[in-house]
């Protein structure tokens, strides 16, 4: 199995900085893409950025130039450097990664999720 491990959220102003880390342990043989999405209550889960394997990222029209995010591969970690903050950015957001996780008669990949963290923006 693996662990989503999620932290950074909190309380900011708007036009202010939030930086979320997730970190994927386990018995984790290689871990594919690593994204983050986010949630409203009630809504569907929407993806706000996501790191492939080849370096490649994608990020939602509504935080591209604001967000950045990136991965530490030596610690299975993936960042997301949130700027200039706005309040319809105010959501649980959530970690997720396709991890290929050991088993005693081979491999399995799948999705992993973190439990979310909640972030907030004061206009």
């Amino acid at each position: 199995q693996a662990q989503l491990v999620e932290s950074g959220g909190g309380l900011v102003q708007a036009g202010g900085s939030l930086r979320l880390s997730c970190a994927a342990s386990g018995n984790i043989f290689s871990i594919n893409r690593m994204g983050w999405y986010r949630q409203a209550p009630g809504k569907q889960r929407e993806l706000v950025a996501v790191s492939n394997n080849g370096g490649s990222t994608n990020y939602a029209d509504s935080v591209k130039g604001r967000f950045t995010i990136s991965r530490d591969n030596a610690k299975n970690t993936v960042y997301l450097q949130m700027n200039s903050l706005k309040p319809e950015d105010a959501f649980v957001y959530y970690c997720n990664a396709l991890v290929t996780i050991r088993q005693a008669m081979g491999v399995m990949t799948r999705d992993y999720w973190g439990q979310g963290t909640q972030v907030t923006v004061a206009s």
